[in-house]
């Protein structure tokens, strides 16, 4: 699949822009940019940046829409030594000063329109260096101008001697208490993760990839990490705002890889006539469980291609794969450990959990993370004590069992499991219930409160246009495969439902929303 090995996570640009020079590497808004530019740009960049002072192992925070330059940020910052720490364009200014502050940032890489946010993010911030901006605003000199440093500076950035073992990102997530805690991510970690994810994938040099999640969220920064690794064209998109807008991206550009999660398919299974698109040979669905009664109706959006479900957490980019041969027979499992890793199931007291049996998956692999930047008492939370002398292997606190076969299958997140009637209830074999329902577009459970019950299970659900059903008959379809304590006991209709800005439901603002009502 390649000439000669990648130690580095940048050492796909340099590769690609070699081999593959005249050829297409993204299309932004449209436009498209070849390796060639990508490279000599992000060469440029990395150079201007060391000018303004970026050193080896320094952090640099890019806030920018998913856009041209900020994939250049990412390439010149590895480029030139740094660690790139990517935000959300939608990061208000506190969450920004935050993330500044914790990581230390030395630079700070944003465009015009978020400029606004910078007087109060910027303050009381000894260890920044410089504000680099696109499209900055002329009569701003405290900005510096991206577009003309790429200009003016040479594409030949002084070598830092960067190591795999050194950090290549900090990716920050949100933990379920207190402050977004830094995910440290090295080379060799993140290039292993990208070899491993192109080997299942079955990807080649001739993939067109789709991106419609901000570079800021794992599942949308590999997008654009694979198509350089295999010298593949990435067509960036700034969201998925316009479903129908989407699917014409994918018949123009003749995209054959469409990264998606539950609840796009929801709302491209949800248009009217959506439109075949025979180009898509691969199909992959990450974030969440992806509803077994979702696949027929995504086998007909997408006709020609193989379905991957796959789970992760940022920790460790990745876990594991089912194989789409097994989608119709296991569509509720996410298969086994992807390539060159281990996933096993724990019971409580510390045995290989048997099949069927619920217990705490744990991963083993060089893509697990170093830890979580200055957290070390969190860090020691999900590190542990692996069965080799000295190795860390992380404890995801998620529930999972096996079957016959090895196969994993998710149960609930440990803090998400329902105790109602002295009863252990997974949310998510409600919810894939619920999905089964004609006329229900979306659906979450979780448990509420209950002086009687402990809690109780609680489904928020949206319907369909034009469609109308009762509690009544939501739970007669429920008890029909469920058991009676599964039943949810509170139904609540929503004309939407909250969610991230990659598409992830907000569960605890569902919570928030039930104890006000």
């Amino acid at each position: 699949m390649r000439e000669r090995p990648h130690w580095l996570l940048h050492e796909s640009l340099l590769e690609s822009g070699e081999k593959h020079a005249g050829k297409t590497a993204l299309v932004v808004d449209g436009d498209p940019h070849s390796y060639e530019e990508l490279l000599e740009s992000s060469l440029r960049l990395a150079r201007g940046l060391q000018d303004l002072g970026l050193e080896r192992g320094d952090r640099v925070v890019i806030q920018m829409e998913n856009s041209w330059p900020c994939a250049l940020a990412i390439f010149a910052t590895l480029l030139g030594g740094g660690v790139f720490v990517v935000v959300n364009a939608q990061t208000k200014e506190e969450k920004l000063t935050y993330i500044l502050d914790d990581s230390e940032a030395a630079l700070l890489l944003t465009e015009g329109h978020l400029a606004r946010m910078l007087p109060g993010a910027a303050e009381g911030l000894p260890a920044l260096r410089a504000v680099v901006c696109a499209d900055a605003p002329p009569d701003d000199p405290t900005l510096v101008d991206l577009g003309g440093l790429v200009r003016r500076s040479e594409p030949a950035p002084r070598s830092e001697g960067t190591i795999p073992l050194d950090l290549a990102s900090l990716i920050y997530t949100s933990g379920t208490t207190g402050n977004s805690k830094g995910v440290m991510m090295t080379h060799r970690s993140m290039v292993f993760a990208a070899e491993s994810v192109c080997r299942y994938l079955r990807l080649s040099g001739d993939e067109r990839i789709l991106d419609v999640f901000p570079l800021s969220f794992s599942y949308g920064l590999y997008q654009l990490l694979l198509a350089v690794r295999l010298g593949a064209t990435l067509v960036l998109e700034r969201s998925f705002a316009f479903p129908a807008q989407t699917l014409r991206r994918i018949a123009e550009h003749g995209v054959t890889v469409f990264p998606g999660v539950p609840t796009m398919f929801a709302t491209l299974l949800s248009l009217k006539d959506p439109p075949v698109s025979p180009s898509v040979t691969r199909v992959t669905n990450a974030g969440a469980a992806l509803p077994p009664e979702f696949v027929p109706g995504i086998e007909r959006l997408f006709p020609n291609a193989l379905l991957f479900l796959m789970y992760g957490q940022t920790e460790c980019k990745r876990v594991c794969f089912l194989a789409p041969e097994l989608v119709r027979t296991k569509p509720a499992s996410v298969g086994r450990a992807m390539p060159g890793t281990e996933a096993f199931v724990l019971a409580a007291d510390g045995r290989r959990a048997a099949p069927g049996e619920v217990g705490v998956l744990h991963v083993r692999g060089p893509h697990v993370m170093a830890g979580y930047w200055r957290q070390p008492e969190l860090t020691e939370t999900v590190l542990r004590e692996g069965p080799v002398p000295g190795e860390r292997m992380l404890c995801t606190h998620d529930l999972f069992r096996t079957d016959e076969d090895g196969d994993l299958f998710f149960v609930a997140r440990s803090d998400d499991i329902i105790n109602t009637r002295g009863e252990k209830v997974s949310p998510v074999e409600v919810e894939h219930v619920l999905y089964g329902i004609p006329g229900i577009r979306e659906a979450a459970v979780l448990g509420v409160p209950d002086d009687i019950l402990g809690e109780q299970v609680c489904a928020f659900v949206v319907l369909d246009p034009d469609v109308s059903l009762s509690e009544q008959e939501i739970r007669r379809a429920c008890r029909a495969r469920l058991e009676n304590v599964m039943v949810p006991t509170r139904i609540v209709f929503l004309p939407e439902l909250p969610k991230t800005p990659t598409g992830k439901i907000r569960k605890r603002e569902l919570v928030v929303a039930e104890a006000v009502t």
